[in-house]
């Protein structure tokens, strides 16, 4: 079923269009420096509620990157479908730079070929599904409806790490489901230390703010 569905997305519903727009969405080196620049913009101009906001997914996204995803890429060692499967389609980026201008030309589109090279499985999970998928539910918890936006761009992420032939579907729909969990338990840790501890630390602004997440 993992493979079947594989295939109907990275072979079948394909276009010259989509390779461009999915290889895009899947680059990190094309999208994040427009994300530093957001976030410090907003860190400057926005209200305490926001940089609360900033802080905590930050803080959110480096632990399910930097401790969660990288600890069980190392225990799963899952190879990538282009690593264990003839005939994916690998979908990325022209070279450009900066790496954004790459948008403007045709994606490079190979097809896989094992070798008997020994491979770094890093299939398990998915860090850019489960990095998106934290900052929605961080956004959400922060801003409700208001932010219900968050999920478009953390399914396109999802969808496009399979359609670029780099996760398994089965990889992305765990990584979202534990991205979920992991980031509420955070969140709401988070919250439950600035009300305990923040008036000891920070009194004028916990005076102000008692709680990091609205009422």
């Amino acid at each position: 079923m993992d493979q079947k569905l594989l295939f109907l997305i990275n072979r079948e519903w394909t276009s010259a269009g989509m390779d461009r727009f999915m290889a895009l969405v899947s680059s990190w080196a094309a999208w994040v420096p427009f994300a530093i620049l957001a976030a410090v913009f907003l860190a400057v101009k926005g209200d305490f509620r926001m940089r609360a906001f900033l802080l905590v997914t930050g803080l959110v996204i480096g632990f399910n990157d930097g401790v969660l995803s990288r600890t069980l890429k190392r225990v799963v060692d899952r190879p990538r479908p282009h690593q264990s499967v003839n005939d994916v389609r690998v979908v990325d980026l022209a070279k450009a730079t900066p790496r954004f201008l790459a948008v403007f030309k045709p994606a490079k589109v190979k097809m896989s070929r094992i070798t008997l090279e020994e491979v770094d499985g890093r299939s398990f999970p998915s860090s850019h599904t489960m990095n998106l998928v934290s900052f929605a539910v961080s956004a959400i918890c922060f801003f409700r409806s208001r932010a219900l936006w968050a999920l478009i761009p953390a399914g396109l992420v999802a969808y496009s790490r399979i359609y670029t032939g780099s996760h398994w579907p089965s990889d992305v729909l765990v990584s979202t489901v534990l991205a979920i969990g992991t980031s509420l338990l955070l969140i709401a840790g988070l919250d439950l230390l600035w009300r305990l501890r923040a008036g000891v630390w920070f009194p004028r602004w916990h005076a102000q703010h008692p709680r990091l997440l609205p009422a």
